[in-house]
């Protein structure tokens, strides 16, 4: 578990979020989706789906080919 909520004297008692600025500029198609597919992972990588077009909050399911609950437009 991380102790970064703990550690940090404006929360309480966790963190949900990392309090930090780093942008990583996207400068090629290829970098984007792997931005991308790494996103769509990890509510897999938690335990919470089973494929990424499975959870309900996420793009993929429209990346999929499918309707998610959130209009996606395309820019690509």
């Amino acid at each position: 578990m991380d102790t970064a909520g703990k550690r940090n004297p404006k929360n309480k008692d966790f963190q949900l979020w990392q309090q930090d600025n780093r942008p990583i500029q996207l400068s090629t198609p290829e970098m984007a989706r792997q931005r991308l597919e790494y996103i769509h992972a990890n509510p897999v990588k938690e335990g919470l789906v089973y494929a990424p077009e499975h959870y309900c909050y996420s793009s993929a399911i429209d990346h999929a080919g499918s309707k998610g609950k959130i209009d996606i437009e395309f820019l690509y």
